[in-house]
């Protein structure tokens, strides 16, 4: 493939399990060099997608060319051209970071003559190198998570697959996680990378957006926001509670939500403001201090997933 051509082209993907249909549909373009985020509820269809296009599963329906080669005909080819991390930590525990660093090394062909030198690299830049001789199941999770994410780049793979990577990882590790992410992309490798975390969303070039193995929007996060049309306000009330109930009750409120004392309320197509004012006003109760709020990637996905839903 050229280096003008896209990584991963999915056209109409459907993936059935029986009479199940676990995925529909599904159509992707991903560039080189984007960090593309396939954002999901857990039962979505990320994971059935991931493994498709690593020529892990065979699709249905429909096609997919992944670093130039047919995901259905040549799954072997793909294979050996990415990388993929999984939401399970899946190396060997009973071998040190440097023998499961070199262990990956040798499965994902490195040559002899050059396999100590990328795996030093590695350790270097994932700030293994301390931790080299440590057994791997006496990492914390966010060690092995570095370890795992450091064995699926071993082999300098032109596209990457992180599959739920930060599941059960601290806050602080997941931002240095993200942080690696966006190294490596800025490399020229491509990410692919399922979450259900709105924040890690937002750290993404652009998004797909999952639910019930459809895809319902794609575009980077300022697009796909845009195009719900969402406003939102945020306010004090003297009895959030009844406050909540009265919005709740209005077929203008897309959503209301608590944040500590702060009443969260979206709308669609109108002004949350004015819209609080009016509901509030009629259920005589008490606005203070409502403010304008941002409309950000949890907003639009709770919004559409609630309209798809019966």
């Amino acid at each position: 493939m050229t280096d003008t051509e896209p990584v991963v082209v999915a056209e109409n993907l459907e993936r059935r399990f029986g009479s199940f249909i676990a995925v529909r549909d599904v159509s992707l373009r991903i560039e080189r060099g984007e960090v593309f985020g396939v954002l999901g509820p857990n039962g979505a269809g990320k994971s059935t997608i991931i493994r498709m296009l690593c020529g892990l599963l065979d699709p249905s329906a429909g096609r997919a060319m992944v670093v130039g080669y047919d995901v259905a005909k040549h799954p072997e080819s793909v294979k050996a051209r990415i990388g993929y991390m999984t939401q399970r930590f899946s190396l060997y525990e009973d071998l040190s970071v440097l023998e499961n660093l070199e262990f990956y090394a040798a499965i994902y062909g490195v040559a002899r003559a050059r396999r100590r030198a990328r795996v030093e690299a590695v350790v270097e830049s994932t700030g293994l190198g301390d931790r080299r001789k440590q057994v791997a199941g006496t990492l914390s999770g966010g060690w092995k998570q570095r370890l795992a994410l450091a064995c699926s780049t071993i082999h300098e793979p032109p596209l990457l697959f992180l599959d739920e990577p930060t599941a059960g990882v601290d806050p602080v590790s997941r931002r240095a996680f993200w942080e690696r992410i966006h190294e490596i992309a800025h490399g020229g490798t491509t990410i692919v990378v399922t979450t259900h975390y709105m924040d890690e969303a937002e750290r993404c070039h652009r998004l797909a957006f999952i639910f019930r193995g459809s895809v319902l929007d794609v575009g980077t996060p300022e697009e796909v926001v845009a195009r719900r049309g969402l406003d939102v306000a945020e306010l004090e009330v003297d009895d959030p509670v009844a406050a909540t109930a009265a919005l709740e009750a209005d077929d203008n409120t897309e959503e209301c939500g608590h944040f500590g004392r702060i009443l969260r309320v979206s709308t669609r197509g109108r002004d949350a403001r004015a819209h609080v004012t009016k509901v509030l006003g009629a259920a005589g109760i008490a606005v203070r201090g409502l403010n304008a709020g941002r409309a950000n990637v949890e907003d639009a996905f709770v919004s559409m997933v609630r309209q798809e839903s019966p």
